[in-house]
């Protein structure tokens, strides 16, 4: 068994946990309304996301420095011949990279409907040709009846 690659997939390991949880951090930005956070969270996603893709490539050199290739069947020899170490570490590797993959497409079709939502606001309030604040910001709920309630 190479300590070397099994030190390797537990790096690709912790990354990815990190991943997820950003993802989660994401998740609930935007079931708590809080999307002035999403900016943040995306850049850091980014960052890491690029941590990860080079861990990635690494893994995938010292696949072919050991003479496997440098895809998934490569990895998934690699790992068998070397013990139940390497494929326990690959193993919860790629479940783990399933789960991520998960996380992110929810929280992008999230970020879909919201924006979805926000697009057909738009345009209902577009189409009615009223303005619902005015250039002062104060709220125009429309004609008024002419009783104040708030009157004293």
């Amino acid at each position: 068994m190479s300590t070397a690659f099994l030190h390797h997939l537990a790096r690709e390991h912790a990354a990815t946990g990190d991943f997820l949880e950003l993802l989660e951090m994401e998740a609930q930005a935007m079931t708590g309304g809080d999307f002035s956070a999403l900016p943040a969270l995306a850049e850091r996603k980014s960052v890491l996301a690029e941590q990860i893709m080079q861990l990635t490539r690494e893994r995938e050199q010292a696949q072919v420095a050991m003479g496997y290739a440098a895809d998934r069947a490569g990895a998934d020899a690699c790992v068998a011949a070397g013990g139940e170490a390497l494929q326990t570490a690959w193993s919860s590797l790629r479940e783990r990279a399933s789960m991520a993959r998960e996380h992110n497409h929810r929280n992008g079709v999230m970020i879909h409907t919201h924006l979805d939502f926000t697009r057909q606001s738009i345009s209902f309030l577009q189409a009615r040709g009223q303005l619902l604040y005015g250039p002062d910001g104060s709220h125009h709920a429309g004609a008024a009846s002419g009783n104040r309630l708030a009157i004293g």
